[in-house]
């Protein structure tokens, strides 16, 4: 009851700032209004509301969020990802979502700094400035000079944030849940699982010791490419809540006209960028996560500088094979093969009519093959895409949120620099030479020699356990726990009785179709 209580009045404060940003209207267009404590919270938020606030209601809901605190401008961002369930334009304004807030004092910045690395300031700094030369929602930043005279910029965690997260996120487990007991259509866009995402990328990025491995792992990803590069982690100035890295000079990448002004060739620039990301995400499966044009730089030399490195994404090569395996069904317009692709990577329920999915994506993707690309929005056929996601029940995978929010921020890059220029025409020719070496008929029959002796190193281990089994069998019999038994002779379980009898025939096969296979390709 009480537990309840303090839920409805976190609600009730809640709904007062959206009120007050006339934001209330977004969430019931979109129905995400979770049960009755919220519904509740939303009718005493309508009575306050401020009417013609100017802007769409996504942009007044990022002014709200805003308003809320760190947490919330980080969901903001987090959703943005999510037009399957926010809808596309309100998907995109949240997504132009600003993480700065009023920076805390800088005298608490430097306790919090002697506090972590366990001494007094001077012990590690001969300068350090108290006025922040930025200020986001988890953390800012202080440029310095250590003692070796090297100038650095000094990352530190809000006072406090941690435990502002932790009571945040127990509220959107919370809501998450309500929202999919009341919305059943909601549940299969896991948004448990959206939250528990969420949070294991905020849990990551509080903590800067994993910022600093993130940044060094990429670093060494790209140590033999000089067109990219990353800031040096001073690991001995940096802890849990500190995160210290050389000071890096450059150009915002979206300035076009201080680019230009430079000397820089905007399509060199692109071309750059785009080999840069095509690496991350295909060659290494380990990428920026948040590539908005606030941490990318260009230097004198051209070569790009990226920093916040508090959110990574992994991307498997099983998955980055699944990417691999559409974009060769796109090339052919196979759309069965697409179709078939998404079901091999659970996307799609076997319930549902792989040909007339296939017969959905065709109309997605037909009008845009043999089109230009430099009128190819991305960022659109995403949005067409997810609109499918409703009619099939795609299952959405979340791993994949992430990529996809990069590569709609990479289009927006590049269309702000340069119109004529198209992202994907340029990473064209790297897409295709990398889906020939690893997914070509060459690199399938590796992958199938490497799959095979695989499976002969589990042979012995496989036949050692079917020699058990078999002896057990000759020497106890089958035996079967009592209540299965009860069950079994029970006249109303005729249908348990042919589960069973089904499972040990599929035990029975696929035991000796294993073995089979393994022999016969040995």
């Amino acid at each position: 009851m009480f537990k309840n209580i303090a839920t409805l009045f976190r609600l009730l404060s809640i709904a007062r700032v959206l009120a007050r940003h006339d934001a209330l209207a977004a969430l019931e267009e979109q129905r995400l209004v979770p049960g009755k404590l919220a519904a509740v919270a939303i009718w005493w938020g309508r009575r306050l509301s401020k009417k013609n606030v100017e802007g769409r209601p996504g942009q007044k809901l990022a002014a709200a969020l805003t308003e809320l605190g760190p947490s919330f401008i980080k969901l903001g961002q987090f959703l943005s990802t999510r037009a399957d369930i926010l809808g596309d334009q309100l998907a995109a304004d949240l997504a132009q979502l600003q993480d700065q807030l009023p920076p805390f004092n800088g005298s608490d910045a430097k306790r919090i700094v002697e506090k972590e690395l366990g001494g007094d300031l001077d012990q590690f700094f001969l300068f350090f400035d108290e006025t922040p030369v930025s200020a986001a929602s988890i953390a800012q930043v202080h440029f310095a000079e250590t003692i070796d005279g090297d100038p650095v910029a000094v990352k530190i965690l809000r006072p406090g944030v941690e435990e502002s997260f932790r009571k945040d996120l127990k509220l959107f487990y919370s809501l998450a849940a309500l929202l999919e007991k009341a919305r059943p259509s909601l549940q299969r866009f896991k948004l448990l699982e959206v939250v528990e995402t969420f949070h294991n990328t905020v849990r990551l990025e509080m903590d800067l010791r994993m910022e600093a491995a993130g940044a060094c792992e990429l670093s060494d990803n790209f140590r033999d490419d000089f067109t990219y590069d990353t800031p040096d982690i001073d690991w001995d100035r940096t802890a849990k809540r500190v995160l210290t890295m050389s000071r890096i000079e450059g150009i915002p990448l979206d300035d076009r006209e201080a680019l230009i002004a430079a000397g820089h060739d905007l399509e060199d620039i692109l071309t750059t960028a785009a080999a840069i990301f095509f690496n991350q995400v295909f060659r290494d499966g380990f990428f920026h996560g948040d590539q908005h044009p606030g941490n990318m730089f260009v230097g004198d030399d051209g070569r790009i500088v990226a920093v916040d490195f508090g959110i990574m994404g992994r991307v498997d090569k099983s998955t980055r094979y699944f990417l691999a395996d559409m974009l060769i069904a796109l090339l052919k317009k196979d759309y069965l093969k697409l179709a078939q692709a998404h079901v091999t990577a659970g996307m799609i329920p076997a319930n549902q009519s792989i040909e007339t999915f296939a017969q959905a994506l065709r109309s997605v993707c037909q009008p845009i093959m043999g089109k230009d690309l430099s009128n190819f929005s991305f960022a659109k056929m995403l949005g067409q895409m997810l609109h499918l996601a409703e009619s099939f029940d795609m299952i959405i995978q979340p791993h994949l949120l992430l990529l996809q929010k990069n590569m709609v921020m990479a289009e927006g890059v590049s269309r702000g620099l340069d119109e004529s220029l198209n992202l994907w025409t340029i990473s064209q020719p790297l897409v295709e030479e990398w889906v020939i070496k690893n997914r070509g008929p060459e690199a399938r029959v590796k992958q199938g020699l490497s799959t095979l002796s695989d499976s002969i190193e589990t042979l012995p281990r496989l036949i050692d356990n079917l020699e058990s089994a078999t002896k057990i069998f000759s020497q106890q019999g089958l035996r079967l726990h009592t209540k299965t038994i009860q069950d079994f002779h029970s006249e109303s379980s005729g249908t348990a009785k042919w589960a069973f009898i089904i499972a040990i025939a599929s035990f029975a096969f696929s035991i000796g179709f294993t073995v089979n296979f393994i022999f016969f390709y040995s």
